[in-house]
């Protein structure tokens, strides 16, 4: 299925810092993998602490002394419509080089990157919408009111698996409260990133607003530890998230964290089968289950389980792997070599833990970075397979038998970012899902997001929220401003 025979020279790309196009300070240059190839298509700098500096400097001139800083909601409304525009003309072609840098399908990411506009046009309406208030005071002599004012720097670190979506998940409502921003992308897909720099640059926002950095982890713990940064957005593991909040503590910024997940959807047995089946699938064999919302665990009422399961296996089977370039693919490969080396070592792990095939498996893909839909039943709640995050294309069937140990198989987890239930029953499915503990609950339906629906975790998935009109206020600070009225001398000491 790979062919490698006629190797392709890796197109070379710079970082963005300060409205110039420049490469690291060390002359360092690292590779980003097609993972469908498994050879190198695109070059980028291998940034180091220095250039990290760089670009922090530039955001915080550009927000402390440049005309961004300055700018009104109306102006910046403007260039985030003009921004949106320029997505929207290079849609296809953007989408063509993400599914190249992480595997994906190219239709997948056609949908998303055609989409993706509204995030601008929703946070541009936002940004003019951004008001204080007026306070009532006690105080007769005295007369208070509140402004919002942007934070100031945002340092953004943005996973491999949909880079663009959630880059503009952060940059949108960050731009529209007024602040400056600085990008490291993954190591392993740092090209949308820097595609969005050349198009932040033809929109016309000021030199230091929107910066780049490409490298790895060294880039990032220098990011995330620079004092000059106001806040800090990131989108990945649990883990990394963590150590980005204990670093981030030491200058005491604030964060954002979108982490890992567990995710349930849960199937009664009064839902409708072939609805809930295509849910399932949808939920965890989309983007080969590299999603932080993946429905990785079906927990399914025992009664209709061999029915469901069945439909589901019997789809999985038929699921076409291939290139993510060609229409007729329905899963392309995992995005990096380790994730491979992860997923596969999950599923063999969890046979040894008592788990059975029932499709896929280990060693059922053609090779390369593919791993093939894979179906485990016979799944306990207390296996490690049922607990962790996979980031892969692997669903674990736990069955129940009442409402009761549904509610209580799903919330057993240190996750809580999403949740699916199936169920025609109107009582029982507002019932379940105001006890499961999760950021965002589907009913007969999965893996659906907005621009306007807030996003975010419960427990160790997360902190604070993305998208919808709150999603600015992540990027604001509330300044409160007292006004003495009658003029009057008065004694320092008296309180009042």
């Amino acid at each position: 299925m790979l062919d490698n025979s006629a190797p392709v020279r890796p197109v070379a790309y710079d970082m963005l810092i300060d409205g110039r196009w420049v490469g690291a300070a060390s002359g360092r240059r690292m590779d980003s993998l097609d993972p469908f190839a498994g050879a190198a298509w695109a070059s980028v700098p291998d940034a180091g602490s220095e250039d990290v500096g760089t670009a922090v400097a530039a955001a915080r001139k550009a927000f402390d002394l440049g005309p961004w800083g300055r700018s009104t909601a109306r102006e910046r409304a403007a260039l985030l419509r003009r921004l949106a525009e320029l997505i929207a003309r290079d849609a296809d072609r953007l989408a063509a080089i993400e599914s190249r840098d992480n595997g994906k399908l190219v239709r997948e990411m056609t949908a998303q990157w055609r989409y993706m506009p509204e995030w601008f046009f929703y946070f541009a309406g936002a940004a003019e919408r951004i008001e204080g208030s007026t306070l009532q005071s006690d105080r007769p002599n005295f007369t208070a009111f509140t402004r919002k004012e942007p934070v100031g720097v945002v340092a953004a670190i943005t996973p491999w698996n949909s880079p663009g979506l959630l880059l503009a998940w952060k940059l949108a409502p960050a731009l529209a409260a007024g602040c400056t921003f600085v990008v490291k992308p993954s190591e392993h897909t740092p090209v949308s990133a820097i595609e969005i720099g050349r198009l932040v640059e033809e929109a016309g926002f000021p030199a230091g607003v929107y910066n780049v950095i490409t490298g790895g982890p060294e880039a990032g713990r220098a990011l995330v530890a620079d004092p000059r940064v106001d806040k800090i957005a990131f989108t990945g593991s649990t883990d990394v998230g963590k150590a980005i909040a204990k670093s981030a503590a030491d200058n005491l910024t604030g964060v954002l964290l979108e982490l890992g997940g567990k995710s349930p959807n849960i199937v009664f047995d009064d839902c409708d089968p072939a609805a809930a089946a295509n849910g399932i699938i949808s939920g965890i064999f989309a983007a080969s289950g590299q999603t932080c919302m993946a429905g990785s665990r079906l927990v399914i009422q025992r009664s209709i389980m061999e029915d469901v399961v069945g439909r589901v296996i019997a789809r999985a089977q038929t699921i076409k792997l291939g290139d993510p370039s060609l229409p007729e693919t329905e899963m392309g490969p995992v995005a990096t070599p380790q994730q491979h080396a992860k997923v596969t070592g999950m599923i063999r792990a969890a046979v040894a833990e008592g788990a059975r095939v029932a499709c896929g498996g280990a060693d059922g893909g053609p090779g390369g970075l593919f791993v093939p839909p894979t179906i485990l039943v016979d799944v306990t709640p207390q296996m490690t397979i049922a607990r962790e995050e996979v980031f892969g294309p692997v669903l674990s069937v736990i069955p129940f038998d009442t409402e009761e140990e549904a509610i209580a198989i799903a919330n057993d987890t240190e996750f809580g970012l999403a949740a699916g239930i199936w169920s025609l029953n109107l009582q029982r499915a507002h019932r379940v899902a105001n006890k499961v503990r999760a950021g965002t609950v589907w009913l007969n339906a999965y893996r659906v997001v907005a621009y306007n629906a807030p996003f975010g975790g419960f427990k160790q998935s997360g902190s604070g929220r993305e998208n919808g009109v709150g999603a600015v206020d992540e990027y604001l600070e509330t300044k409160t401003i007292w006004i003495e009225l009658s003029g009057a001398t008065r004694d320092p000491f008296t309180i009042g």
